[in-house]
């Protein structure tokens, strides 16, 4: 009897894997996330890419809030030099919402500390719009 259940699907942060998708350009996977996705189906994705930023680019801090308050229009993303990345991070995570819903995602694995993806201390921009719509987050 076989079974016909479909395969799982994660979207990861494309950092995650080892892809030059960070900020500074560096190349920084995580073993942890690595091994989790180790005999499945993963698509990687970089939301601040998606919403068209460089790589390298300027580190962005979310002020006035978190990722939900963004998305509400009550925070902002700033550079250490002052320009405003906010409606960047906020197309960016459109995009991985995109993906992830035509996908049929089962999970998301995302960058710790990231203004886009972070789900623990102050929350992303993209883990909060994926929060919103249900999909299981998990942080490395």
């Amino acid at each position: 009897m076989s079974d016909n259940k479909p395969p799982e699907i994660f979207l990861v942060s494309s950092c995650l894997v080892g892809l030059c998708s960070r900020y500074d350009g560096r190349i920084k996977p995580s073993d942890t996330c690595i091994g989790k996705l180790k005999n499945a189906a993963w698509i990687p994705v970089c939301p601040e890419q998606l919403g068209g930023l460089p790589t390298p680019r300027e580190a962005a801090d979310i002020f006035g809030g978190d990722g939900k308050q963004v998305l509400n229009g009550k925070a902002c993303l700033l550079t250490k030099t002052g320009i405003d990345l906010t409606a960047h991070f906020i197309k960016g995570a459109e995009q991985v919402l995109k993906i992830a819903q035509s996908q049929k995602v089962t999970a998301v694995f995302l960058k710790s500390k990231s203004p886009s993806c972070a789900v623990s201390g102050t929350m992303g921009v993209t883990a909060a719009l994926l929060l919103a719509h249900g999909f299981e987050l998990q942080e490395f």
